[in-house]
């Protein structure tokens, strides 16, 4: 599960990461959520990239409503490939969905304890997402996405049983080649990140409503907190 995350990194960073043509113009997010416009990173047949806002949950290209889109800010990757909502978007819509690190809560009892997860390195996380175009009966259209999730690794299982994936560096450029459809090949993408490389801590649940969005928000919540998980 991946139902909330951060972007907080520069633009001259993100341009630099992602290979972007030129600066994007946007401010850091503390506590991006369904509904919401989120940065995304497309590549073009030649090869170019850039940076789009989309809606994030994906509404596929035949749905009749757009509320369906509040049902799809995920997508399973062990059936990306073949569920009607996501196959055509896997096979030609790939896209990365850049983060500083994402949110899960914690049951205690009757209590959802939010932390915070991160790269031990503070370095960009690169989501694998997917993106489809879908326009309304009055001729309204709206590009969306969705966020892959695999089986939660042993930091995070503790918490949820799914997380987002997590691409290394040197296999964005797979994902984003839109000249590879191999499923097999891609599927390969879709393992745990690495325990060792990830850290998480408690936060305040100021997280749990959206209109919060500061740096607060990533602000652990006792020296303590950092610890039970790490």
């Amino acid at each position: 599960m991946c139902g909330r995350f951060v972007l907080e990194i520069s633009p001259e960073l993100l341009m630099k990461v992602y290979r972007l043509p030129s600066v994007p113009d946007w401010q850091p997010r503390y506590n991006i959520a369904p509904g919401q416009n989120v940065a995304v990173i497309r590549q073009h047949n030649g090869g170019d990239r850039a940076l789009a806002w989309l809606q994030w949950g994906l509404i596929p290209s035949w749905a009749k409503e757009q509320s369906i889109g509040h049902k799809m800010i995920n997508a399973r990757c062990e059936t990306v490939h073949e569920k009607p909502s996501f196959k055509h978007a896997f096979q030609a819509r790939r896209c990365i969905i850049p983060a500083s690190g994402f949110y899960e809560w914690e049951k205690r009892g009757p209590e959802k304890i939010p932390h915070y997860i991160h790269l031990r390195d503070h370095q960009i996380m690169s989501f694998a997402g997917l993106w489809e175009k879908w326009t309304s009966s009055e001729g309204k259209t709206l590009e969306t996405c969705t966020i892959l999730t695999t089986a939660a690794n042993s930091l995070l299982k503790k918490l949820h049983d799914r997380m987002p994936v997590i691409l290394h560096s040197e296999e964005i450029e797979l994902w984003l080649n839109r000249g590879i459809d191999d499923v097999n090949r891609l599927k390969g993408l879709f393992h745990p990140y690495p325990s060792d490389q990830l850290a998480e801590y408690v936060v305040s649940k100021a997280v749990n409503h959206p209109a919060n969005d500061s740096p607060a928000c990533i602000t652990p919540l006792s020296p303590q907190a950092k610890t039970p998980h790490q």
